[in-house]
């Protein structure tokens, strides 16, 4: 196998970067998810995920000014608005540009606050998640009666960053060719997946499935240990760039690749596709170095 892409995404929600090299700490890609939107009114970091409230965020991207280094404070970020205009995040302005844009109050945050939250959406589509766990993280209901989840910003990694779950995201062609055959007429584009590295795997199937509990390398240095399958939610139905909305991108996962995940916190069996990892071992990353 070798990585055919590396992301990274500098503001939560928004359009990122595509990277030949990158950095790993513990924290995963160096920059990634550094920052995100605060909700105003709920404290709530703001998250795609609840696409009635947040989907604009996706047709917003964002670059670093200069390449964040381990251990040191972000540098600030470009972002580009959907009109193309762009504003920087040190801007004193920047917080009442985007609430403008946004319809909500907002600020610009680097540091996730004292039990920092984002809220996901069950769509209807049958067999996404655990009936348990929906029940126990419902938070409230979208006026079409969907139920929205509470969670934890970055419940199973380090501290200090936006991600939803685990501080690195890993998902093969061979996943993405698999849906394709499943659903031709659907788009199984990686941007729809948001991960940190695309591998280039060649053997078929979800591949990634088999991983977990494996400790693996990429290149020379980096070393990450693969620990649960990537559940997968609204987001990844939602239009970006020139993808579509496409609900049966979601409905094809959850229909064909349910996979039980042992972690006691969410245990239970969910629709899938890719895999999460923990970094053991830091270091750089090239697109075309080896994994293995």
């Amino acid at each position: 196998m070798t990585i055919a892409a590396i992301h990274r995404y500098p503001v939560k929600s928004m359009q990122g970067e595509a990277l030949q090299r990158a950095t790993l700490d513990e924290r995963g890609v160096v920059g990634d998810r550094a920052y995100a939107l605060l909700d105003v009114e709920t404290g709530i970091v703001a998250s795609a995920k609840v696409p009635k409230r947040w989907d604009q965020l996706l047709r917003f991207s964002a670059a670093f000014t200069a390449e964040p280094t381990a251990g040191e404070p972000a540098p600030p970020v470009v972002i580009t608005f959907p009109d193309g205009s762009t504003r920087r995040s040190d801007d004193p302005d920047i917080n009442k540009a985007l609430s403008s844009v946004l319809g909500r109050d907002v600020t610009l945050i680097t540091t996730p606050p004292e039990g920092a939250g984002f809220e996901e959406i069950w769509p209807e589509i049958d067999d996404l998640a655990p009936q348990h766990i929906i029940d126990a993280t419902t938070a409230r209901q979208e006026d079409t009666g969907e139920a929205i989840s509470r969670f934890d910003v970055a419940a199973f990694a380090p501290p200090g960053r936006f991600y939803d779950l685990a501080a690195l995201h890993v998902i093969t062609t061979s996943t993405l060719a698999r849906l394709g055959e499943l659903a031709p007429d659907s788009r199984f584009d990686p941007r729809r997946y948001r991960p940190n590295v695309v591998l280039d795997e060649t053997e078929p199937g979800f591949v990634e499935n088999d991983w977990v509990g494996r400790e693996m390398s990429f290149g020379d240095a980096v070393r990450v240990s693969y620990t649960f399958q990537t559940m997968r939610c609204v987001m990844t139905t939602l239009a970006q760039e020139d993808l579509p909305e496409d609900r049966d991108t979601l409905r094809t996962v959850a229909k064909h690749n349910r996979v039980d995940i042992e972690k006691p916190e969410v245990a239970g069996r969910w629709a899938c596709a890719g895999v999460y990892a923990d970094v053991t071992a830091g270091g750089e990353l090239a697109v075309g170095d080896r994994h293995s």
